[in-house]
């Protein structure tokens, strides 16, 4: 029924204007801005719908992924943008987990919602 349907993702957050600095300033992604929601364009023409909600709560599960070559640069490179990781007990001092599958590391949009970066080829 839905094999040939572009679907998509969405989720929502509780503040419009902060979501579209993060993710388009911070993060680098392409925003665009429609009836109050924004759409993210990641690679591969995967749009995500990021829509407003005001008794939003946040994931407690990673909603986006993005992996990366090299998690070390990337994570560096975030952490200068202001990004703050994750701290869990299979992290290191840095935010990143490794040897128990791709290296990995978390971190959290304004929402409060979770994202990660995560080392594609080891």
């Amino acid at each position: 029924m839905f094999e040939h349907v572009k679907a998509f993702s969405g989720f929502s957050v509780d503040d419009i204007p902060k979501a579209r600095r993060f993710y388009g300033e911070t993060l680098g992604l392409k925003v665009t801005e429609e009836y109050g929601m924004l759409t993210l364009h990641l690679a591969g023409d995967r749009p995500t719908l990021v829509y407003p909600k005001n008794d939003h709560t946040p994931a407690t599960f990673t909603i986006l992924n993005f992996p990366v070559d090299d998690i070390d640069a990337a994570v560096d490179e975030l952490a200068s943008r202001g990004v703050a990781f994750e701290s869990y007990p299979v992290t290191d001092d840095r935010g990143i987990a490794r040897g128990q599958g791709p290296a990995i590391a978390w971190f959290k949009d304004p929402a409060g919602n979770i994202l990660s970066v995560l080392q594609e080829n080891a």
